[in-house]
């Protein structure tokens, strides 16, 4: 009889198991394909953000997923500029390597030549002799080096000064700590080349470089949408959301893969796209999934579909926006944990019970991601970032083999909990 007992209680454990299996080789195949050089950086330069897109969507159809309307894709466009050519950085006699030593600002415009290094006297801030003295120099033909550090200052500077450092032929910052890019949306005066500080040549005095930028002020591209029908309440909707863009690259010879952010988050949503698929783990409410475009730029995505929502956002009981999940060894931090309460405890709850992750911390209204456009239209949502692990972001080493996914399994499951707990399924 205690044989029997015991058999039983590992058959249902064993069923609990597989109910929750996560199969983490389908995890890494996606996180490998969204962060391949066909992808491009999921940006705005040979098509990488249209065919992640497309990607998505064929995932989504692939599980079953309904569209909303008759397309998965909500289109809309904005400015941006792009480094549309790999560019070319030579100091003295030493030829740096695009993507590891520097990047082209995101805010660059073209240029290319030669030009004398000027290195910027940095008590011109302090003292107005030097000030003067400083610019008194002629700026043409003249590369202006700089620390980063002092980048804000330089250009609130007097309008007659902003004038002579737009002048120059180019803009040196040099950065400490690693490169660190982003997407812009309208183009400097000049060309702007982001050097790091350790690879940058002591003392150099002369450089050649090129840079080939385009502005474009009506780019298009699309958020990916799909839903699962709820079983129970359809009209009411539990919606996962994350953003699938990244920086793109800057010619063909550099991308920016984008592994944590946010192929890990894209990630997980196709993940939980994948299990309510399944007749077994059939939810309540519809269960909504957003794969946001245009995040890097300005939570353009997100910003975009709340003011052309395709259902009521007062239909939405609850979202969950997940990005830089790709870690999670110091466990998890949840924006807005302090702005709902009751469901954050929840979490804290579940979490206690099954052991999940180390810690569950909170913080509070934050512009940092996807759901904050939400927030500010009054939809409760959490934003979930996890903790540890890689610091890698914003650069060209963030790469799919640097990725832990150290709690990945572990964030699933607390997701799915979360949910059905909203729902009054668990």
């Amino acid at each position: 009889m205690k044989l029997f007992r015991y058999i039983l209680i590992l058959f249902f454990c064993l069923g609990s198991l597989h109910l929750y299996a996560q199969d983490m080789l389908r995890v890494r195949q996606t996180i490998d394909t969204l962060t391949s050089s066909y992808f491009h950086g999921r940006g705005y330069i040979f098509e990488g953000d249209t065919r992640a897109a497309n990607y998505i969507r064929d995932r989504y159809k692939a599980a079953g997923l309904q569209p909303v309307g008759s397309s998965y894709m909500q289109e809309f466009t904005l400015p941006v500029n792009r480094i549309t050519e790999t560019p070319e950085l030579q100091v003295g006699n030493y030829k740096l390597t695009a993507g590891t030593d520097f990047v082209a600002s995101a805010r660059s415009s073209s240029g290319k030549g030669k030009a004398d290094v000027l290195y910027l006297d940095t008590l011109v801030f302090s003292n107005e002799a030097a000030l003067q003295k400083f610019f008194a120099h002629n700026f043409r033909k003249k590369a202006l080096v700089y620390p980063q550090k002092f980048q804000k200052q330089l250009w609130e500077l007097p309008l007659p000064y902003l004038q002579k450092l737009s002048s120059a032929a180019l803009h040196i910052v040099l950065q400490p700590n690693g490169l660190l890019t982003t997407v812009a949306a309208q183009a400097a005066p000049l060309p702007i080349l982001e050097v790091k500080q350790s690879a940058w040549p002591a003392g150099a005095r002369k450089l050649k470089y090129k840079v080939v930028s385009d502005h474009t002020p009506n780019y298009r591209t699309q958020n990916v949408i799909g839903v699962i029908p709820g079983a129970v309440q359809p009209d009411s909707f539990i919606v996962y959301t994350a953003h699938y863009d990244h920086l793109g690259g800057q010619g063909k010879g550099v991308y920016f893969p984008g592994a944590n952010d946010n192929a890990s988050g894209t990630t997980m949503l196709l993940e939980l796209a994948e299990y309510y698929s399944k007749p077994e783990n059939r939810s309540n409410y519809s269960i909504a999934f957003i794969a946001f475009a245009a995040e890097e730029a300005g939570l353009l995505g997100s910003f975009h579909y709340v003011n052309n929502p395709l259902f009521p956002l007062s239909n939405i009981r609850f979202l969950v926006n997940l990005d830089l999940l790709g870690t999670g060894d110091d466990g998890m931090m949840v924006v807005n944990g302090s702005i709902h309460p009751a469901e954050f405890a929840q979490l804290q709850t579940i979490n206690k019970k099954h052991n999940y992750l180390p810690q569950i911390k909170m913080r509070g209204k934050a512009a940092n991601s996807d759901h904050y456009p939400f927030s500010e239209r009054g939809v409760p949502a959490f934003f979930f970032y996890t903790l540890g692990g890689t610091t890698a972001y914003h650069n060209t080493n963030d790469q799919a083999r640097q990725l832990p996914l150290t709690k990945f399994s572990e964030v699933f499951r607390l997701i799915t909990d979360f949910a059905a707990a909203l729902q009054g399924q668990r």
